[in-house]
């Protein structure tokens, strides 16, 4: 007797889809649905259908239907990772897959449990004035190719929760990882609930103009996130724009660099480095400067890199040719600049073909293209500073505030430049660690809206006020 794989149940036959190669040995893992812009208006209007019956369950009912998919999510997790893994790249172990994985149910149980009651926002004794937070109705959801299965949902639990149907659009890098996901869930859902439409761009451009939105949810690239503020102008569809990021930390005079090495290490190379959140560019006071790029270069050199389905590897490939050829050319530059590059710098392509070192590029200050933008890959440049309010200045200089970290021994210091860096969130002595219950968002050109928990919630829903 045969086993149907979940990997299986969404791969189509070779003729009928498109190769989606594994991101680290590039063989043909599955092969993708293409969808097309017909496809996507046939699930608008099974997503519309099915609404206003989803909405009726109420909040108890679809809460614990949002337990249950967590359960399955549970149950299916090796599998889940296997596939993520494969198509994605990052290894199983560590911050990476199977982690994935497991926030993915932790988020729906977070979306499930939040308590949202209406708000009291006037009683005089004349006039009762109450805010009530009601579903929107069609949410579409277009995702990234870094963590293609926890930012579908974050996007897909808060918006059932409140009574909204859902169609998501995952990148075309990743799209059996969601596929994956998705067919999970709907082994809970009723039909026309949540839907995924596989395609390529124009599908996603597509949905940003689409009258049949009522919100759109994006996470990606400020590029792209713009011209999503501009194809949705006309509907006048809600947005959460959670785009590029090149967050900053700053290592204050006298910190105990011993202490915060590690945290460092994975601000910086999350995911390989793959990630909105990481750090992306590191200012060090003069006084720690070369026993921070040592402590990194020495962490980075030991790290277990390769293929992730490899239990030891904690450290896997860029996911696709494009990334990986930014990163070698920002790294390049930076080397031909005169920065000094302390460990790295060069692909491992003994390892495959799209594996690039752990790199840590030091003597390179701003100006230099990989300081200035977003590399999305394992390289951290670490710039030297002597002044605090230069640092600051520095780290404020960028278009982008997505995120920012302090890093100090002295808590009140450290505080005291946390308040004054321009990000949606900032770190002290850590970076991007995020918790469910904690609202996410950007500023400046990293986007607008906010994702998890109350304010999650209130992100997808209609705010209608009352008065008696």
């Amino acid at each position: 007797m045969t086993t149907t794989t979940l990997l299986d149940a969404v791969s189509v036959a070779e003729g009928d889809g498109r190769a989606i190669p594994d991101a680290a040995t590039r063989e043909v893992l599955g092969y993708a649905p293409v969808h097309s812009i017909a496809d996507l208006g046939r699930a608008i209007a099974s997503a519309r259908g099915a609404q206003p019956g989803w909405n009726a369950r109420g909040h108890s009912a679809r809460s614990r239907i949002l337990h249950d998919i967590a359960d399955d999510i549970e149950a299916h997790a090796d599998e889940l990772a296997v596939v993520l893994s494969r198509e994605q790249g990052k290894p199983l172990n560590g911050p990476n897959a199977r982690f994935e994985v497991g926030a993915c149910a932790a988020w729906l149980r977070n979306a499930a449990d939040t308590v949202l009651e209406p708000e009291t926002v006037l009683d005089d004794g004349g006039t009762h004035a109450e805010l009530h937070y009601a579903a929107l109705g069609v949410v579409g959801a277009i995702g990234p190719w870094n963590w293609p299965m926890l930012i579908s949902i974050w996007q897909i639990g808060p918006s059932l929760r409140m009574g909204n149907t859902v169609v998501v659009k995952p990148s075309e890098y990743t799209p059996l990882s969601v596929l994956a996901l998705v067919e999970v869930c709907n082994r809970h859902l009723p039909a026309g609930v949540l839907s995924v439409v596989s395609g390529n761009r124009e599908v996603g451009a597509a949905m940003a103009a689409h009258s049949g939105f009522d919100k759109i949810m994006f996470t990606g690239s400020t590029a792209t996130g713009r011209r999503i503020v501009e194809a949705s102008a006309h509907n006048l569809a809600r947005l959460t724009l959670e785009l590029g990021g090149n967050d900053a930390g700053i290592v204050l005079p006298g910190t105990d660099v011993s202490a915060i090495a590690e945290g460092l290490f994975w601000g910086c190379f999350l995911n390989t480095g793959q990630t909105c959140a990481a750090l992306k560019r590191l200012y060090v006071h003069d006084s720690v400067y070369d026993e921070v790029v040592d402590a990194l270069a020495g962490l980075a050199a030991s790290m277990p890199m390769g293929v992730g389905l490899d239990e030891a590897n904690v450290l896997g490939p860029l996911q696709n040719e494009r990334q990986f050829e930014i990163v070698r050319e920002l790294v390049d530059a930076a080397r031909t600049a005169g920065a000094r590059v302390a460990v790295g710098g060069e692909p491992a392509p003994e390892l495959g073909p799209l594996f690039y070192r752990a790199t840590v590029v030091a003597d390179i200050t701003d100006g230099e293209r990989l300081v200035d933008e977003e590399q999305f890959g394992p390289v951290i440049p670490v710039i030297r500073y002597s002044d605090v309010d230069d640092a600051v200045r520095r780290a404020n200089a960028s278009a982008q505030g997505l995120g920012a970290s302090v890093w100090s021994s002295d808590a009140d210091a450290a505080l005291e430049v946390a308040e004054r860096l321009e990000a949606g969130t900032v770190w002290i002595n850590q970076h991007g660690v995020i918790n469910p219950a904690v609202p996410f968002g950007g500023l400046k050109d990293s986007g607008y809206g906010h994702e998890f928990g109350v304010a999650g919630l209130k992100a997808v829903s209609a705010p209608k006020v009352i008065i008696r």
